[in-house]
């Protein structure tokens, strides 16, 4: 895996008037829903956008390469780089593992003028927008209660309990999507990846 930053830095407000700035563009919806298919598609087709990989204590899912898609770590370390205050968001997914973003990589491509996408879940977008306001808060929807049902027993990583309690967190998590600023569905992967790459490039959310 690669190595954590170390440098521990405060958490300060952002705001768009810094000059030669990138921008951060925060990518979240319910689970299943497709946000790790949707940065797949981006990452291949659209290589100039910089991804933020999260960091995690779940166990790899197969075919997912440590430092590629996630960090995998124990508790033990996540929690270290908790107290030294190295994640931009983190927070107890599904009530389960642990997710966060490191700070050090998304504010190194920011101040070097490059915009960064994050994938992350609502508890870490509502966290972000807390120190980086002016981010573009993107939200990932299914076309529907069922399809999202769907895509959860069809990908049958889990089991029926843990379904269970993904569905109710996904329930909470689709009556956020009006503190986003804008709401992209995943009807169709190449589609809803066009649009949230336009988005990126206009740089515009009406609100």
């Amino acid at each position: 895996m690669a190595a954590a930053d170390t440098t521990a830095t405060p958490p300060t407000p952002h705001d768009a008037t810094d000059r030669g700035r990138g921008r951060l563009i925060v990518l979240a919806g319910p689970t299943a829903v497709g946000k790790g298919t949707i940065a797949e598609y981006v990452r291949t087709h659209f290589p100039a956008v910089w991804f933020s990989v999260s960091m995690t204590t779940r166990r790899p899912r197969p075919g997912e390469v440590d430092g590629v898609h996630y960090h995998f770590v124990e508790d033990h370390e996540f929690d270290r780089l908790v107290e030294a205050g190295q994640f931009l968001e983190h927070a107890v997914v599904h009530g389960a593992a642990k997710y966060g973003t490191p700070r050090g990589p998304v504010e190194r491509v920011i101040s070097s003028g490059r915009d960064a996408l994050l994938e992350i879940d609502l508890q870490g977008a509502r966290q972000v927008r807390e120190t980086w306001p002016d981010a573009l808060f993107v939200f990932l929807a299914p076309p529907s209660w069922d399809e999202l049902v769907r895509r959860l027993v069809g990908r049958g990583t889990e089991g029926e309990a843990e379904r269970e309690r993904r569905l109710a967190t996904a329930r909470a998590e689709l009556a956020a999507q009006s503190e986003f600023d804008e709401v992209v569905v995943n009807d169709d992967v190449r589609r809803a990846s066009e649009e949230l790459v336009s988005l990126m490039r206009s740089g515009r959310a009406d609100r």
